[in-house]
């Protein structure tokens, strides 16, 4: 899927974020007051998001270089408008999951946070951590989040070959599907640093065959032969980020990450390290956080738009801590 840009200059993309006024401080010494720069908020205290809030549509057009403006077609802000970084915060939710934000800032406009992991109204979050933004960060590089370069992927016949060398329409193993083409293959090169930085599944953790790396909100399929209690399937979605337990899934953070994600006709479970994991979904959640003309590419080879999520429980934090991190290394997916 090759697209051609014009010289020197890339095409925008979209984003959502709330605006700063929607998370609120619920509890503490700013109690009332919208979400304020990095010098006016003070750790300790308990954030909300307002029920009402609306996420926000932001265009961005990204010349070359770091520079980010808006873009005609944006929700808030006006074309031409320098979007710049400010900071990034870390809140923690009472079931100890974590929720970072980019504060952003538009040039003469008012502040908006833009969720690096899901966050959900009437829920009290804590700010933990107040930080720097990442110098370097492209908004359109957060869409390609998935497996970090040198992960193996099984193909037909039982081959495997590391993902960065897979090229659109190689055929790969799924487990629901049989081969399928690779239709398209994203890729993004980041700083491993917090919502960023990959999570490192040991070799043999889930029977996986080397070290599994892959990006915190990516979900690993796992098949429950003994259905555990409080589930309604036995099959299984968990996020990487969920494993971590400092031993045998640790987060990696320093340096540099190679992150990529592929798309095939459906949302698929492929073999990552011999381990089932799900390929990006697409969605208009995805599809819109993708260059204009890239989209229209995906939408032409997607019709309609609309992945649907492959069957199955997705588990979350207060779960895994109720059954332990041993049932699950324990019940290792398969085929």
């Amino acid at each position: 899927m090759a697209v051609d840009y014009a010289p020197g200059v890339l095409p925008g993309h979209a984003c959502q974020l709330f605006a700063g006024a929607d998370i609120y401080v619920a509890q503490g010494a700013n109690q009332g007051d919208g979400l304020g720069g990095p010098s006016e908020v003070i750790p300790g205290d308990v954030y909300e998001l307002d029920r009402e809030a609306a996420p926000l549509r932001l265009v961005v057009s990204q010349p070359v270089g770091l520079d980010q403006h808006v873009a005609l077609g944006s929700e808030v802000g006006l074309p031409g408008q320098v979007v710049r970084l400010e900071a990034r915060y870390t809140l923690m939710a009472p079931d100890g999951d974590r929720v970072e934000l980019l504060i952003l800032m538009l040039e003469g406009a008012e502040r908006f946070a833009l969720p690096l992991s899901p966050i959900g109204a009437n829920v009290d979050y804590t700010l933990l951590t107040v930080e720097p933004a990442p110098t370097d960060l492209q908004l359109a590089d957060l869409l390609c989040l998935s497996f970090a370069r040198g992960t193996m992927i099984s193909l037909p016949g039982g081959s495997q070959r590391a993902i960065e060398a897979l090229m659109p329409g190689q055929q790969v193993l799924t487990r629901d599907h049989g081969r399928q083409p690779v239709r398209w293959i994203g890729h993004a090169r980041l700083r491993a640093v917090g919502a960023f930085a990959p999570v490192v599944i040991a070799a043999g953790t889930l029977g996986n065959s080397g070290d599994l790396i892959l990006s915190q909100h990516h979900r690993v399929f796992l098949y429950q032969r003994n259905r555990l209690p409080g589930l309604s399937t036995s099959e299984l979605l968990v996020q990487a980020r969920h494993f971590v337990d400092g031993e045998r899934a640790y987060l990696r953070e320093g340096g540099y990450v190679d992150y990529f994600s592929l798309v095939f006709d459906r949302h698929e479970i492929i073999y990552a390290e011999g381990v089932p994991s799900e390929s990006l979904m697409v969605n208009d959640a995805t599809v819109n956080r993708l260059p204009p003309e890239l989209a229209a590419e995906v939408k032409a080879q997607f019709p309609g738009l609309s992945h649907s999520p492959h069957f199955g429980t997705e588990a979350g934090r207060q779960f895994l801590d109720s059954i332990g991190s041993q049932t699950l290394f324990k019940n290792r997916g398969g085929r």
